[in-house]
This record gives structure tokens, C-alpha cells and sequence, in this order.
């Protein structure tokens, strides 16, 4: 568990066709061969990922895709799955070999960066192969370019600085990812249920990120369980939020003072990394939910299940309870999510913790073009539980 979780690592993707250099430069930003480089077309055929430090940043991940531009059926698919992969990039390198390179290819790509608002930079490869003036003239007409040589360390140098100062903007945006519910020197009390579904000897992901992101901004965390909740309370001078596990809201309701501000987990991540009011206005259709609807419950994440699993017991669970409805779900964990969405009714997502913020928007966004409602799991319990409002105060005040 050293590692940075992907979810909270800015990705950047490498696009191009086939035989630019997208590979080779791939190998050349880690350092490693990670990508098999070949002068066969079609050689990378699924995304390759690699997590690592880009200093001075931080934490990526660094993606290898197919190459454009491949009309065989096999290559058809293969630029298939590098289109999905726009849906989570954050930042993008469009690789050119200025010998071999199709300028309607670029454009079609560009125009999807624009579409999906996910800055790029044009890099232009094999430098020690091209003619000046051709490289010239495409760095003059193409603003935001990079001129590289696998060969030449201190190009790959210059090009990774480069994608730190643009990273570094990324973070400076307001819509960045960022908890920000209490104040520095402050406290926060976090709450965690130990039940069979929680993992033995450690905490799961959310509350992990949770305790880190009070360390980071001086606020400082207490941690219990429910039953001892309220002594930790009584025993507390100060609290300016309890944060607790979607499945506790009922019980820690009932305990905390009503002046005193609460939330869990999922709704932070919706808020964090989705669009909270989004979510809290799809728990309208849970009303108008009809008998045989179909409900997609989407996670972040894949795991063993058990009987208090909260995606598969408890959320269809409390969905018939509301609704009084025979209802049909459909499971998607990880980064799998479906095509065809306009068949369902509602679809409830979990909090997004194994998912950067681009993706969760982009998964919002195509379910909002199928004209289907969406809702978030602790937008649900919370309602679930009669305690929506008070849920989400902390991010509307």
C-alpha cells in the first residue's frame, strides 16, 4: 500500500499513428522498456499503463497506446480502445513522425481533446531522421510542440518538464481534486465499521485517502468505530466534521449532535470527484422507478463479495425496499461500464475512490446523453436513511 492509488494520479496518454514513436517515447519517459518497440505496425495492441514518479510533480500514470490510422479489423479494435481511453486522460502527448504524418488524423484527434477538454502537446519524434525545415515548419503551424529523440536524453528531459509545468496548471484549477471540509488546525472524526465486508488489517481505499488528505491540510483526524462514537465525541472539545462509512449513516446519525456537521465517505467522492448535485438530483427518478426497471450499479473497483456487500445486497436491497418495486440490476466493477445505456432507468455509482475525476465526469457525462438519471451509493443510503440534507450541508454552506 506505498503506492500512489491510480485514482489519485494525473494520467497522461500517448496518441499517434502507427510506427510516430509512441512506444519507443513511452520507454524513453520511464526509463524502461515497458512497451515492445518494432517497426512492424500494430505492434502495441491494448493500452499499456505504467504508474510512475515524474519529478519534480509527482505521481502519474503513463499510457501507451495503439497506434491511428490501422484500417485491418484488428486494427479497427485496437483504435477502438485507444478512443476509450480519452474518456480518463488528463493530459496528452500526440506523437509525429514528420516523414510519414496525416494531418486529418491530428485534426480528428485534436478536435476530440477540445471536445473533452483535456489539454495536449504535439511531440515531434525522431528528430535525429528528419529534415530541419520540415520540423520547422510543423513546430511554427502546430502550437505547444515538442521536438524529441529517444536518443537524446536531455530532449526526453525538456519533454517531461514540460508535462510537469502543465500538470502543475491542471492542479491550479478550482475543479481540481481537493476534500477542503475543515480547516486547517482543525479536527475531523472519521468513522469505520468493521464488518465482514471490511478488509482484515487495514482500511479500505477511501478512508486511507481520507486520513491522508486531513494529514496534508493540518487537519487533525480521530478514527473509532460506531459503538464508541460517542465517547469520542463527549471526549472531543472540538469537531468540525464526521465523516462515516454510507452503510453507518443511521446509526451515526442518531449520535451526532445535529448542529454538528457529517458526511461519508462516497458523498465526499462525489464531491470530489464527480458532480455532487448531479447525484443528488438523480434520487428524484428512485420515486418513479417502475415495476421490471432496470438500474445499473456501477463501482470503481472489483472485490470478493459477501452478504453485507453494499453494491450487490445492500443498495438493491434498500431500492426495492423505497420503491416497493420488482426491480433488474446490472453490475459493472473496475473500468468496465456499458456501452448501451439508454435501456436503463437509473444508475447509481459508487464513490469513485479507484477513479480519477475526468473519468467519473466522463462516465456522468455519456449517462446524462442517454437521458438516464444518476445518483451517487451515499447519496442513496443517505436518502435511504431520511438524512440527504443534512449529508450534503457540509458542501453547500
Amino acid at each position: 500500500m506505498n503506492a500512489t492509488p491510480r485514482g489519485m494520479r494525473k494520467h497522461i496518454a500517448i496518441f499517434g499513428e502507427t510506427n510516430s514513436g509512441k512506444s519507443a517515447l513511452f520507454n524513453a519517459i520511464l526509463g524502461a522498456d515497458a512497451a515492445i518497440v518494432s517497426e512492424v505496425s500494430g505492434t502495441t495492441t491494448d493500452p499499456v499503463v505504467k504508474l510512475m514518479e515524474m519529478l519534480p510533480y509527482g505521481p502519474v500514470a503513463l499510457i501507451d497506446t495503439g497506434g491511428l490510422g490501422d484500417v485491418t479489423q484488428l486494427g479497427e479494435q485496437r483504435v477502438r480502445r485507444t478512443r476509450e481511453i480519452l474518456e480518463s486522460v488528463d493530459f496528452a502527448l500526440y506523437t509525429i513522425d514528420a516523414a510519414s504524418f496525416d494531418e486529418s488524423i491530428y485534426e480528428e484527434m485534436r478536435a476530440a481533446f477540445e471536445e473533452r477538454r483535456a489539454p495536449h502537446m504535439v511531440v515531434l519524434t525522431k528528430k535525429e531522421t528528419q529534415q530541419l525545415d520540415r520540423l520547422a515548419n510543423l513546430t511554427k503551424k502546430y502550437r505547444n510542440t515538442c521536438v524529441v529523440s529517444v536518443k537524446d536524453t536531455l530532449s526526453i528531459d525538456e519533454l517531461k518538464q514540460r508535462i510537469c509545468e502543465a500538470l502543475e496548471k491542471l492542479d491550479a484549477d478550482p475543479g481540481a481534486d481537493k476534500f477542503g471540509i475543515a480547516p486547517a488546525g482543525g479536527v475531523a472524526v472519521m468513522v469505520a465499521p468493521i464488518d465482514s465486508a471490511a478488509p482484515a488489517g487495514r482500511l479500505i481505499l477511501p478512508q486511507n485517502q481520507f486520513i491522508r488528505s486531513c494529514l496534508d491540510n493540518g487537519v487533525r483526524v480521530n478514527c473509532t468505530t460506531p459503538e464508541y462514537l460517542a465517547a469520542v465525541l463527549n471526549e472531543s472539545s472540538r469537531v468540525d466534521i464526521v465523516v462515516t462509512d454510507s452503510q453507518a449513516f443511521r446509526e451515526v446519525a442518531e449520535i451526532v449532535p445535529r448542529d454538528m456537521p457529517m458526511t461519508s465517505f462516497s458523498i465526499l467522492g462525489a464531491s470530489q470527484k464527480g458532480d455532487l448535485d448531479t447525484f443528488v438530483r438523480g434520487i428524484q427518478a428512485v420515486a418513479a422507478l417502475q415495476d421490471g426497471g432496470r438500474v445499473l450499479i456501477a463501482e470503481a473497483c472489483t472485490h470478493n463479495t459477501s452478504h453485507e456487500d453494499i453494491a450487490r445486497v445492500k443498495i438493491p436491497a434498500l431500492l426495492r425496499k423505497l420503491t416497493g418495486k420488482p426491480l433488474e440490476f446490472d453490475y459493472y466493477a473496475g473500468r468496465d461500464f456499458p456501452g448501451n445505456l439508454g435501456s436503463y432507468s437509473l444508475a447509481v455509482h459508487c464513490g469513485s475512490c479507484n477513479l480519477t475525476r475526468r473519468e467519473t465526469l466522463s462516465r456522468m457525462r455519456r449517462v446524462a446523453e442517454a437521458g438516464v438519471p444518476i445518483t451517487n451509493f451515499g447519496v442513496l443510503l443517505a436518502h435511504g436513511a431520511g438524512i440527504l440534507e443534512r449529508a450534503v450541508e457540509p458542501f453547500t454552506k
